[in-house]
């Protein structure tokens, strides 16, 4: 059995998640990014991995300004000597001065780089098992010192996923929906610019093989670790966690004692997610790296497709952006409304 070092791992997970942020430019100065945060263990490592990064960057350039102060008294008692030595020569001095001015631009641009966290929690209203997650949620948020917004189905649509399940085939369909609409909708009122979702490897070759198995080729343009900016009022997502496996995340929770809340959802077993995860995790325990050889696939066949169906305008009823002329959340309470 190999032993695991706790630091080792923790640097190891945290600096592939750095790592993809800066590959694919996931986080821009002044972005104000919202994290879905649902208390279980991906949306929870999202909210710590990007509270380390911030926490790091800032602390670097705190030692860069500690820097930048040295240099600049190593330059000027240069600059001193210059003028000692080349009293006669004042055009040299300028230039001194100038070019130290130049070094301290260039320095300062990393100062530059800022950007702030916000969580959004959303109760679905599933009886005995969300409350647990919301609890989490809430911890974690405040361990970090960063504001959680909370919302429910309840209070927004005044209705609770146990009430309507009932109504469609399967209940990940109206949790899906109303959950990504309330996200979007939250982040925008509150100046996100950026949502960042708790999607790890396994979420999304999950994703990629239910796409591929249904043929909607369309929604392979949602692949990646960073959505497109295709309306004003929908909020591109970023995903930290892309290329990291949900093994991993579970070890980092453990073996930190992160707060989280473990439990599998009731409804989740019914869905097709399920059955895709479970045909997965058998065929991964039989031939291991499958799972990192389909992303590798994903990657060089599918991460560069872009849909050439972007027309999105605005829902007639509510307002909220939508590829139809009724979007899915409207369309779905007029049924549970008539049923």
């Amino acid at each position: 059995m190999t032993v695991i070092n706790k630091d080792e791992f923790n640097e190891k997970i945290f600096s592939r998640i750095e790592k993809l942020i800066f590959d694919y430019n996931l986080i821009e100065n002044g972005d104000n990014i919202a994290v879905a945060l649902s208390g279980g263990k991906d949306s929870v490592l999202t909210l710590h991995a990007l509270a380390n990064f911030q926490d790091n960057y800032n602390n670097l350039n705190n030692r860069n300004d500690i820097n930048n102060n040295r240099n600049n008294i190593i330059n000027t008692n240069n600059n001193r000597n210059n003028v000692i030595n080349t009293n006669n020569n004042r055009n040299n001095v300028i230039n001194t001065n100038n070019n130290r001015n130049n070094v301290i631009n260039i320095n300062n641009k990393d100062n530059d780089f800022d950007f702030n966290l916000i969580a959004i929690s959303v109760d679905e209203g599933i009886d005995g098992y969300r409350q647990h997650g919301i609890d989490a949620a809430i911890s974690n948020a405040e361990e970090l010192g960063i504001k959680l917004v909370q919302k429910s189905f309840k209070d927004e649509v005044d209705f609770t996923l146990d009430d309507i399940y009932h109504n469609f085939k399967s209940a990940c369909i109206p949790c899906g929906v109303f959950r990504r609409n309330l996200l979007n909708k939250t982040a925008y009122e509150i100046g996100a610019n950026k949502i960042a979702t708790g999607h790890n490897l396994d979420d999304e070759i999950q994703s990629f093989l239910m796409s591929f198995t249904r043929a909607d080729t369309l929604k392979f343009s949602k692949f990646g670790p960073m959505l497109d900016t295709i309306h004003p009022k929908l909020i591109p997502r970023i995903k930290p966690l892309w290329n990291t496996p949900e093994k991993d995340v579970g070890t980092w929770a453990v073996m930190n004692d992160i707060n989280i809340h473990l439990d599998e959802c009731p409804y989740s077993s019914l869905s097709l997610r399920g059955k895709t995860k479970d045909f997965l995790n058998r065929t991964e325990s039989k031939y291991p790296g499958t799972k990192e050889n389909i992303m590798e696939s994903f990657k060089k066949t599918i991460l560069d497709i872009k849909s050439d169906n972007t027309n999105v305008n605005e829902c007639e009823i509510c307002g909220e952006p939508s590829s139809r002329t009724i979007c899915m959340a409207c369309e779905m309470k007029n049924i549970i409304e008539n049923s």
